[in-house]
């Protein structure tokens, strides 16, 4: 029997046969979703297909699912060692961040070890992909096969014919289905298309990785219904403006791994490149005893890795009743509630004085732990006082001025020591047990006070 597309509000369950902007029954504006109506005696499983059945969970033989490792090591960090080769995996992202790129650049990295690759793309024209492919890899690309097409039983059909280890589909949001009579990007072809790729990517008889793009609201949120996040096993986010360099790609879902870790890239002329070692690109490279006033070294956690980030600061007279507060990485309210603390407790006087704070390398900080190394920044820079490029300060800073604990602060000060640093400035009586350092001195300071007399007095 035909299917039929009904209205329903997903506040009341009011059908309505076509679309309106406010709900007759309980009066809520924008609320309709579109459903497919299936009448009663029809399936839409067909009768042929057959029924798993259940089993008991003693009998269920567990195994870990296989990964393909890529050669772009911050890409397999944040998917937990790499592709899971029966997963079906979202990636979302702003205009503009990168999404196309990194994802042909991890086709060319697959095909290169063997596997045969499939990008789908109804977007872009297959001269387009071809364009940019020449652009940015440099492999043979003799395992990789281009697919421009808005229809998804094509992409589907090529499947078949391919037999690809990996499928990209470049966005989800822009293919249909023929059997449905919804636009592309409508909620039923979105879901319906999803699940297609679902039971193509846990085929019991072919297993394929899957790879979709998913598209981005203003709101920053993924655009679609939410079911659509619940559906896939992972959901990958890439941050990141058009225009600047640093992207961070982080999973807000991950069935198969950790959701805490983070990749960084670097967006160039030649694509997204992996940045292996971030502590080395969020500091300034200086010569040895070189100084400068306004600097201050901090680490924060990202994921289960320590990084060490350079925090900068300008200090400047003020010409008007109300001096500049401005931070490229921290809120504004934190900015302010660092200045009054630093003004009432370290009593340094800033309210005639603007301040300006950054990052090296436009790391965003959302940390309370780099608190003090963002005042002694400021103290640095409007008191002309630089501080040794070998010092750390690693606390949060509470409003009373004393010097809080901060979380896993024992692995930050192994990563300290490891990377040849000559002393970390850290609360009093937080470490829980002594640590076997090399050569890193630990500074143990209660008070935002004692850490300011004891960097002027040098």
């Amino acid at each position: 029997m035909k299917t039929k597309v009904i209205y329903r509000c997903s506040q009341c369950g009011y059908e309505s046969p076509r679309w309106m902007g406010k709900c007759q029954e309980c009066e809520a504006w924008n609320t309709f979703e579109e459903v497919i109506h299936q009448p009663k005696g029809s399936s839409s499983t067909p009768s042929n297909r057959p029924r798993p059945l259940a089993k008991k969970l003693s009998e269920v033989i567990s195994g870990n699912s296989d990964r393909i490792v890529t050669g772009i090591q911050e890409f397999n960090r944040v998917l937990g060692g790499g592709i899971v080769k029966d997963s079906l995996t979202i990636l979302t992202a702003r205009p503009g961040a990168g999404k196309s790129t990194l994802l042909l650049q991890v086709a060319d990295d697959v095909a290169s070890q063997g596997y045969k690759v499939l990008y789908s793309s109804a977007e872009e024209s297959e001269s387009q992909i071809k364009n940019r492919a020449d652009r940015i890899l440099k492999g043979n690309k003799r395992n990789i096969w281009i697919h421009s097409d808005t229809h998804l039983n094509n992409v589907l059909a090529s499947v078949e014919e391919l037999d690809p280890d990996l499928v990209i589909i470049d966005s989800i949001q822009t293919f249909s289905l023929e059997e449905y009579n919804s636009r592309p990007g409508s909620p039923v072809q979105t879901m319906e298309c999803a699940n297609e790729l679902l039971r193509t990517a846990k085929s019991s008889e072919r297993p394929r990785a899957v790879i979709m793009v998913g598209q981005m609201t203003k709101e920053d949120e993924m655009a679609g219904l939410r079911a659509l996040e619940h559906l896939v096993d992972t959901v990958l986010i890439l941050n990141g403006e058009s225009g600047e360099e640093l992207r961070a790609a982080w999973c807000s879902k991950n069935r198969f791994g950790s959701t805490g870790e983070i990749g960084f890239f670097s967006m160039t002329e030649q694509g997204m490149l992996s940045i292996d070692n971030p502590s080395e690109f969020f500091m300034t490279s200086r010569a040895e005893g070189e100084k400068v006033c306004g600097s201050a070294l901090t680490v924060v956690k990202e994921g289960t890795r320590p990084i060490i980030v350079e925090v900068e600061s300008l200090v400047s007279k003020s010409y008007t009743p109300y001096p500049s507060r401005i931070s490229e990485c921290l809120r504004r309210e934190q900015l302010n509630t660092l200045v009054s603390i630093l003004e009432q407790r370290g009593k340094i006087d800033l309210y005639d004085k603007n301040v300006v704070i950054k990052t090296t390398g436009g790391l965003q900080l959302k940390e309370q732990a780099v608190n003090l190394a963002v005042i002694i920044s400021i103290v640095s820079s409007v008191k002309d006082v630089p501080i040794p490029g070998d010092s750390v300060f690693v606390a949060d800073v509470g409003l009373t001025g004393e010097l809080k604990k901060v979380p896993a602060l024992e692995a930050r000060i192994r990563e300290l020591d490891r990377m040849g640093f000559k002393k970390a400035y850290i609360p009093k009586d937080t470490l829980k047990k002594s640590l076997r350092l090399t050569q890193i001195e630990l500074i143990e300071k209660g008070t935002l006070r004692e850490v300011i007399e004891d960097i002027l007095k040098k």
